[in-house]
């Protein structure tokens, strides 16, 4: 297997359901995770290995049967796709990953972070915190970490391993946000868009407003353009139904995206972030709004990952276009506050990291203490049925349990006393055996 390349990235751990082997009988990884965010690839190949909602369960379903994973998890925001595996090979699930979106492995694998074990763990943690997040802090990506949980446990991929780890993420992002200020001075893209919006226009308060989808960052920015009172808000979206929801909650007005040609004219300012695959808003139908505005200039925000807006539309004349990585030096305002919580934050991290992985270490013992068990259990019942049979032909009872205990006690210590006999050059098994059954004497 080739070594991990380390950067900021994902997640997972597993014990083996099909095979019911343990991680040390296999030459898999445990737990790992592998990815690309906005800080190792670039808007355009982000956005070309997106998982849509729709699709994640299929492709979950997809992962574990094409590729010896035992459970697997995918993230999969405007700014990361991560897939989280356990008991596999991280090469074979990153193959995996180009290949379904129909990309080359040489084309990815240089924006890929590969993380396994204690890193995965850790990195698992910081991005639920909102650490590794375009904006640091931001509560977002831990809404979107709890759907990609529920998606792995409805495509039948979610196990105890996996399901344990995002549990400890979520409750690890709970405490960092009580006992620090990581989440103070609220900065998101959102916000970001009415900045740079105000920038082309001082007078938002004379401005048309268009929203383009019904999103949950379609809903956070119409929160933040409703608090600077636009001159008027509307909701394009394919099901009207939820438009008119959303326009009724903001006082705006809503439109079945077939309407968009010719209602784009009328706004001022668009922010689009849809679901869908392909450019909803082309170079062509901006070029008609922009003549029929005479020029007046447009901006336009772009959030959706593939992107809603042709990238062309940006080279014109009198049209502000903006997509996500453009917005990210604009977040960078008012997080000083949470810039100093973020020592705090990973010392939180680092303590529950620490749990995380003693847990990890006992649930690797579970075989073995199943297999003692199940000897003890063997033993057992071997002398249950003889004692039975004893009495059963009228034995003396005090007889048959001296002869019971006996007979247990023979066979339990058979094992370790066989071991002793057959030498112990450095004393190593003497003083183990003497802490697990004289432990008084060993101390």
């Amino acid at each position: 297997m080739p070594p991990f390349r380390d950067a900021g990235c994902a997640i997972s751990l597993v014990y083996n359901r099909r095979s019911r082997t343990t991680f040390e009988s296999r030459a898999t990884v445990q737990l790992f995770a592998l990815g690309m965010n906005h800080q190792t690839a670039p808007l355009a190949l982000r956005e070309r290995v997106v998982f849509a909602v729709d699709g994640l369960q299929s492709a979950l379903g997809a992962l574990v049967r094409e590729k010896p994973v035992g459970e697997a998890a995918i993230v999969s925001t405007c700014n990361r796709t991560e897939l989280y595996g356990a008991a596999g090979d991280p090469a074979d699930a990153l193959e995996w990953l180009a290949r379904y979106h129909g990309l080359a492995l040489q084309d990815i694998r240089p924006c890929v972070y590969t993380h396994a074990q204690e890193k995965a763990v850790r990195h698992a943690f910081r991005v639920a915190s909102g650490l590794d997040s375009m904006v640091l802090g931001e509560p977002q990506i831990l809404g979107q970490m709890k759907r990609a949980l529920r998606a792995a446990e409805s495509a039948g991929t979610l196990g105890t391993l996996l399901n344990r780890l995002f549990q400890r993420s979520f409750a690890v992002a709970k405490e960092v946000r009580s006992n620090t200020r990581i989440g103070a001075n609220v900065v998101s893209m959102a916000a970001g868009a009415v900045k740079l919006a105000g920038r082309i226009f001082p007078d938002l308060c004379a401005r048309r407003v268009l929203f383009v989808g019904v999103g949950e960052m379609i809903e956070l920015c119409a929160t933040h353009f409703a608090a600077q009172h636009p001159l008027a808000m509307a909701f394009a979206n394919r099901t009207l139904g939820r438009a008119e929801a959303l326009a009724q909650r903001y006082g705006g007005r809503a439109m079945p995206l077939a309407e968009l040609s010719e209602a784009l004219p009328e706004f001022d300012i668009v922010v689009s972030c849809t679901a869908s695959a392909l450019p909803i808003i082309g170079k062509g139908l901006v070029e008609r709004a922009v003549r029929v505005r005479r020029h007046s200039p447009v901006f336009m925000v772009d959030l959706a990952l593939p992107r809603d807006i042709e990238p062309e539309v940006g080279d014109m004349d009198d049209v502000f276009l903006y997509a996500l990585d453009d917005l990210a030096g604009l977040v960078r305002d008012g997080l000083d506050e949470r810039h100093s919580a973020v020592v705090q934050a990973e010392a939180i991290i680092e303590t529950q990291v620490d749990s995380f992985l003693h847990w990890m270490h006992l649930r690797e013992r579970v075989p073995l203490i199943r297999q003692l068990r199940e000897t003890g259990e063997s033993a057992r019942q071997v002398e249950l049925e003889r004692s039975l049979k004893a009495l059963a032909r009228g034995e003396e009872p005090r007889v048959v349990l001296e002869s019971l205990s006996h007979g247990l006690t023979n066979k339990l210590l058979h094992a370790p006393t066989a071991a002793l006999h057959q030498g112990d050059d450095d004393g190593a098994l003497a003083r183990l055996i003497a802490r697990l059954y004289a432990p008084r004497e060993a101390e």
